[in-house]
C-alpha cells in the first residue's frame, strides 16, 4: 500500500494552497472567518470576539497521548493548542487558554516550526485544537511545512461551531475533522455559549466536514489518516440532547460515523453560576447516553 499523501502536501503541489492562503487573508480586512461575522480589520489589529488581531498565539504544542486511540497511535498526536476560541464555552475545562490568553505569539513560521518538531518526535499526525479564528495562519504555516517536508495526516479540532464559507477554504487541505456537537437546542447554547445559532452552524459545519473527508479511515497500523470523528460531551440534566444529535448524524451525515460519546464533564471555568451546570454527570447519564448513540447504530470510540 503506497503511504498516504496528506491533503495539504497534494494542495501545495497544485497551487491550490497559494490561492486558499490569499483568499483566507483577505477575509480578514472584514472578518467572517466564523459564525461571529465580527467583521473587523484584523489586518490592522482589529479584534472581535476571538480577541486574536495580527498576532496568533500558541498555547502549547507536544505529543498528546489523552486523544482517541486511533490519534494517538504509540508515539501520540502532534497537537498544537491555540489561544483563545471563536465559541468561548462558559463552563471550559481550558478557560486559562480559551478565555484568559494564555499563550505566545506567534508567526506562521514558529507555527511551522512546531508542526515539523512534532514530526520529529514521531507523532502520527499534526492535530490543531481550537483552529477556527486562525484559520489564515494555519494555512501559510502549512505552506512553510510542507515546503519542508512534512507529511503528517492534519486535524481540524474545532468546537462545531465553524461557517461553511471557511470550511470550503479548508476543502483538499484538512484530512481529518474533528468536531464537537456540544447543543441540539439553542437555549443552552444561548446560555452559556452566547450562541443561540450554534445548533444549526454545526448541523451544516458537520454535513459539510463529512462531504469534503468521509468516513474515517485508518491506516494498516491503525492510526487514522482521513475522515471525520464526531465529538459530544454528555452534559447534566441532558443539557446537550444527546438523542436527537445522535439521530441527526444517522439520519443527516452518515449512519457509520465514528462518535466518541465523553464523559469528562466537569463544573469549570464560571459553571456554578447555573444551577444545572453545578455538578458533573452521573453514571446513569452517561450510559444512557451511550446506549442512545449504540441503539442509533453509530460506531462508538471505545
Amino acid at each position: 500500500m503506497k503511504p498516504y499523501v496528506p491533503n495539504y502536501v497534494k494542495a501545495r503541489k497544485s497551487g491550490t494552497l497559494a490561492a486558499k492562503i490569499a483568499r483566507a487573508r483577505k477575509i480578514l480586512e472584514k472578518c467572517t472567518l466564523c459564525p461571529r461575522q465580527c467583521k473587523v480589520n484584523r489586518l490592522k489589529g482589529e479584534t472581535g470576539v476571538c480577541n486574536t488581531g495580527t498576532k496568533v498565539l500558541v498555547s502549547s504544542f507536544s505529543p498528546h497521548f489523552g486523544e482517541e486511540p486511533f490519534f494517538v497511535g504509540s508515539r501520540g498526536s502532534g497537537t498544537i493548542f491555540f489561544t483563545f476560541c471563536n465559541l468561548g464555552c462558559l463552563f471550559c475545562q481550558n478557560y486559562e487558554i480559551s478565555h484568559k490568553g494564555d499563550g505566545r505569539e506567534t508567526e506562521p513560521g514558529d507555527i511551522a516550526a512546531m508542526m515539523l518538531a512534532l514530526e520529529q518526535a514521531g507523532c502520527h499526525n499534526i492535530n490543531l485544537v481550537t483552529p477556527t479564528h486562525v484559520v489564515p495562519w494555519i494555512l501559510e504555516a502549512l505552506d512553510i511545512a510542507a515546503e519542508q517536508g512534512l507529511s503528517l495526516p492534519l486535524i481540524y479540532n474545532s468546537s462545531g461551531y465553524d461557517s461553511v464559507e471557511t470550511l470550503k477554504l479548508l476543502d483538499g487541505v484538512v484530512d481529518i475533522y474533528l468536531p464537537d456537537f456540544k447543543f441540539w437546542e439553542s437555549e443552552p447554547a444561548r446560555r452559556f455559549c452566547n450562541a443561540p445559532d450554534y445548533p444549526e452552524i454545526a448541523k451544516a459545519a458537520i454535513k459539510e466536514m463529512h462531504a469534503q473527508v468521509g468516513d474515517l479511515k485508518v491506516s494498516p497500523t491503525g492510526t487514522a489518516i482521513s475522515g471525520v470523528v464526531l465529538r459530544h460531551l454528555v452534559m447534566p440534566h441532558d443539557l446537550a440532547g444527546t438523542e436527537k444529535v445522535m439521530e441527526f448524524i444517522r439520519d443527516h451525515v452518515s449512519p457509520d460515523m465514528v462518535v466518541n460519546v465523553m464523559s469528562q464533564y466537569r463544573p469549570c471555568y464560571l459553571a456554578r453560576r447555573f444551577p444545572d451546570l453545578s455538578r458533573g454527570i452521573t453514571t446513569d447519564e452517561f450510559r444512557s447516553a451511550v446506549k442512545i448513540a449504540r441503539n442509533m447504530g453509530l460506531t462508538l470510540v471505545t
